[in-house]
């Protein structure tokens, strides 16, 4: 089939997809703003996440009917729906989303990410993102805490209480550390001391950890590499990437960063940022060995 027609017939099927599940997501959504009981809450999120794991799912349908992909993916066994963790990926294109939600849909809870506050008042995605019980969290600036000493550490109580929730029910709380897609010119211009990858922001973890690091089981840490190529988004809807490699490996946080004042305490954070820089170290040797192993495939 021409790599037109399948993109076509690829994004036509994303589209009713959406079409499909995205206004029943938001009439739970107005259910649940509108009937602040706390039962009928809690259930009304178990049906929004439903909604959601159920048209990543039908994403995933539609990619092996129109996708000639081999997907090559490591995935721990012990990964379960009810358990709590904090996934962590490298980030190369927007098609990353897909295949984080292909590869962990069904194995973990849906994956949250925490936003700005003030998203909440984006139309109709502000709605969406709160039925989800995606996190929004409050952060102060240096400047603005040195001006109103007051307001400290009401950031995190304000994030904490959002959170709450998730004391009850299996959350999976996502976040791309480098903060941005990777590219060469990227990587040039910050010349860190990786090959694949750029510097991670330890800051937006260690606040989650603050927050929430004695609900987490473990770290969920996520490889993605494209043996072909970064794909763009038309050309992965197009047929265009046809190998896919993602290594899921779950690791123990330790217990002395799973809390910690990082703003404040240099010691913490100098402690924090040395073991997401092990971590970054470990995810840039693995892509360094599946890099050469595509090279030396595609020159047999």
């Amino acid at each position: 089939m021409p790599a037109f027609l399948t993109g076509l017939i690829a994004s036509l099927l994303l589209i009713l997809n959406t079409l499909i599940w995205a206004p029943l997501l938001i009439g739970l959504a107005l259910l649940k703003l509108l009937l602040p009981i706390p039962v009928v809450r809690t259930t009304l999120s178990w049906l929004v996440d439903g909604c959601a794991s159920r048209w990543i799912a039908c994403n995933s349908g539609w990619m092996k009917l129109t996708q000639a992909m081999d997907w090559q993916i490591e995935r721990p066994d012990k990964l379960t729906p009810q358990g709590w963790y904090f996934v962590v990926s490298n980030h190369q294109s927007w098609v990353d989303i897909l295949v984080l939600q292909h590869c962990l849909n069904g194995h973990i809870p849906l994956l949250k990410f925490f936003l700005k506050q003030e998203l909440i008042w984006v139309p109709i995605m502000g709605i969406a993102w709160w039925a989800l019980d995606f996190p929004f969290m409050k952060r102060y600036s240096k400047a603005y805490l040195a001006r109103h000493p007051e307001k400290r550490g009401q950031d995190l109580n304000t994030t904490r209480k959002s959170c709450e929730k998730f004391q009850r029910k299996p959350t999976s709380v996502m976040n791309f550390l480098e903060g941005t897609r990777f590219n060469q010119e990227k990587h040039a211009l910050q010349r860190p001391s990786y090959r694949h990858l750029l510097q991670p922001r330890a800051g937006g973890m260690a606040f989650a950890m603050s927050v929430m690091g004695d609900n987490f089981h473990s770290l969920v840490d996520v490889t993605i590499h494209y043996p072909d190529g970064v794909p763009t988004f038309w050309s992965f809807l197009s047929g265009k990437m046809r190998r896919c490699q993602v290594l899921i490996q779950q690791k123990d946080i330790p217990a002395e960063l799973s809390q910690g004042d990082y703003q404040n305490d240099i010691d913490f954070r100098n402690r924090f940022q040395q073991w997401v820089h092990e971590l970054w170290l470990d995810k840039d040797d693995t892509l360094e060995r599946l890099s050469r192993s595509a090279s030396t495939s595609q020159a047999e």
